[in-house]
């Protein structure tokens, strides 16, 4: 029996693994998904928890995938409490740290996967359509939303870190001389 669960297991895993390079087509399928999550909300008129939950539970994986693996406000309470400021790196033996996520991509992507198909499958039993006022429930999510990205935003340029290659500077190096 866990013979054949590891190979399951070692199958899926090569599924996954045959899935990273294909960026787009990954994140239309999450689109896919949650549009027709959305849909059978909009045609069951229901189920407005677990679509706030997976609204919730997106924004939190959506933050993880903003931050720095290695918070710089912990580093910066660490250098304080060493009666030293943050310094930069004086000479070439120091070591030069990337931007690094606490998510990766991929594994956001992994979750998105999931959580969505989740919430599609609580659709399907009655149980989880409890009934709500949801505007109430889209107003309270949006003032989440933005109160969480001004938080976040307002981190980024306190610690000066862009999560996103694009905008960043490239630097070349020096030209090869034949």
């Amino acid at each position: 029996m866990s013979s054949a669960f590891t190979a399951g297991r070692q199958r899926y895993q090569k599924f996954l693994d045959d899935l990273v390079p294909f960026l787009l087509p990954r994140w239309l399928f999450v689109l896919g998904t949650i549009g027709y999550f959305a849909f059978r909300i909009y045609t069951l008129q229901g189920w407005y928890i677990s679509c706030y939950a997976l609204a919730i539970f997106h924004l939190n994986l959506f933050i993880a995938f903003l931050s720095p693996k290695i918070d710089p406000s912990f580093e910066l309470a660490e250098s304080l409490d060493d009666d030293e400021g943050p310094s930069l790196p004086t000479s070439n033996d120091e070591e030069f740290r990337p931007f690094i996520r606490r998510l990766p991509e991929f594994k956001f992507w992994e979750q998105t996967v999931y959580s969505t198909l989740i919430a599609i499958f609580s659709t399907f039993f009655e149980c989880f359509n409890i009934p709500v006022f949801w505007p109430i429930l889209v107003m309270y999510f949006f003032i989440l939303f933005f109160l969480t990205m001004k938080r976040q935003i307002k981190h980024m340029i306190r610690y000066r870190y862009l999560p996103f290659t694009h905008g960043k500077t490239k630097y070349k190096g020096k030209p090869e001389v034949k």
